[in-house]
């Protein structure tokens, strides 16, 4: 843990108000909620007369490269402060994101188990997604949100509470929401992109999710597999595996649904943990040097899948 300064949503407008010339990283694998936020940051800041732009992120899918393809920086830009969303440690940085580790001037995030790496830190793990936090930041310092900045952060919130039902969501998550529809955001649109539309390769690789999930403890855990042979079968890209980690923790009984996906043919998977309240997902990943939030989590690894099994069923007696 480094040291860092801490600061409100308030401090941190007038952080960005006495400050120009921003660079902004989002997290490997990227999710709606870096992806929106980084998009109504870098969109609201310009508002504002200041040059922000997004550092390109070679791990963006199609559904969310239309939220920042304004915004990338170009390869001549020179940043003064550069910010990093949503990413607890600098090993979520992506491939690029490597050389500025040690240059983070303020780090956005809802995570508790942020590491504080860089000078300055907002965070606020009571938020359901960090678009609540820029929400936040962004009316301090502009005193609005356009339309483009609204579209990134209900995205942002959406994504990140699985439209509003995971238990995250809180009456301030909706409550932002609200706000953001009335300033323009595109609701229905976003809804039907990001929750009720679906790749025939989705469905493919879904069912042989489904067909594979194994029970443990009594059903009280379930775990999934996704290998490399499943994507190459299916014809699955990334964006069809957008949010595939909540299967295994929809199924009644499962107090933790997991998902092992293989992620190259080197022994490397990731491990996605999805609870109930009574569990704490990111206690379970802490033991295999992860982290995330109470009900949501995840780690990377160097072993096989059946290794991964065995010992992720060793450790959940201790939490089951």
């Amino acid at each position: 843990m480094g040291t860092t300064t801490m600061m409100t949503t308030a401090e941190t407008a007038v952080w960005f108000r006495e400050r120009d010339n921003f660079l902004i990283l989002t997290h490997r694998r990227p999710d709606g909620d870096t992806i929106g936020c980084a998009g109504a940051l870098a969109q609201g800041l310009r508002e504002y007369g200041k040059t922000a732009y997004i550092l390109y992120n070679p791990e963006t899918t199609p559904r969310y490269a239309g939220f920042i393809e304004n915004h990338l920086a170009p390869d001549w830009y020179q940043a003064e402060h550069v910010i990093t969303i949503d990413t607890a440690s600098i090993e979520l940085f992506p491939t690029n994101g490597a050389e500025y580790a040690d240059s983070i001037s303020l780090c956005i995030d809802h995570h508790p188990s942020n590491t504080l790496y860089a000078e300055s830190t907002c965070l606020d793990a009571t938020s359901a997604s960090c678009g609540e936090i820029i929400y936040d930041i962004l009316m301090a310092l502009t005193g609005g949100i356009s339309a483009e900045s609204a579209g990134c952060l209900y995205t942002a919130l959406s994504t990140d509470t699985g439209c509003f039902a995971f238990a995250n969501t809180t009456s301030n998550t909706l409550r932002v929401a609200s706000l953001l529809i009335d300033a323009g955001a595109p609701q229905r649109e976003l809804n039907r992109l990001l929750f009720r539309t679906k790749t025939r390769s989705r469905v493919k690789i879904e069912g042989l999710i489904n067909s594979g999930i194994e029970f443990y403890f009594d059903g009280a855990a379930a775990i999934a597999a996704i290998t490399l042979e499943m994507m190459e079968t299916t014809g699955a890209e990334e964006d069809d595996v957008d949010d595939i980690a909540s299967i295994p923790g929809s199924i009644k009984g499962v107090l933790a649904g997991i998902t092992i996906r293989e992620m190259s043919s080197t022994r490397d998977c990731k491990v996605s943990v999805r609870t109930s309240p009574s569990v704490s997902a990111h206690a379970i990943c802490a033991r295999f040097g992860g982290g995330g939030h109470p009900m949501a989590g995840g780690f990377s690894v160097e072993k096989s899948i059946a290794e991964i099994k065995e010992d992720l069923i060793g450790a959940l007696g201790e939490f089951l």
